[in-house]
């Protein structure tokens, strides 16, 4: 595939707990530190409301999440250090009333190569594996 091509991959993870615990515990950005590392070990909260992560590995990156909502939608823009600014739109679905479906929809980037993708990829399944565990867990 042309690494100029747009492509979408929708990962997505069972978790066995219901759709408002799932999405109660992930919409609250201070947990993120726990399961997405891919956006660093801290993240605060700025006076403006906006959320910060300073040791992201990608460096300084600010990220507005959707406000909370009663259809499972976690979407998020992190604002990267370069000011280009990323749409991750995720969604928890409930699946039954003790499981649901927590569902990432990964953007390959403008000049991404095919091994970026697939190591973004990457990321997001073990990001979505460590919220699982984190809530099955307790």
């Amino acid at each position: 595939m042309n690494s100029n091509d747009r492509e979408s991959r929708h990962i997505g993870i069972r978790i066995e707990r219901t759709a408002d615990d799932v999405y109660t515990y992930a919409s609250d950005p201070a947990h993120l530190p726990a399961w997405a590392l891919g956006l660093g070990e801290t993240i605060e909260r700025t006076g403006d409301g906006r959320w910060v992560a300073e040791s992201s590995p990608m460096g300084r990156v600010v990220v507005d999440f959707a406000p909370r909502n009663p259809w499972g939608v976690l979407d998020h823009d992190v604002t990267l250090p370069s000011g280009e600014t990323v749409y991750n739109p995720v969604r928890v679905i409930a699946d039954g009333k003790a499981a649901c479906e927590v569902v990432f929809t990964l953007r390959r980037q403008e000049g991404m190569s095919d091994a970026e993708f697939e190591r973004d990829a990457g990321m997001v399944v073990a990001d979505l594996e460590r919220l699982k565990g984190l809530l099955e867990s307790a």
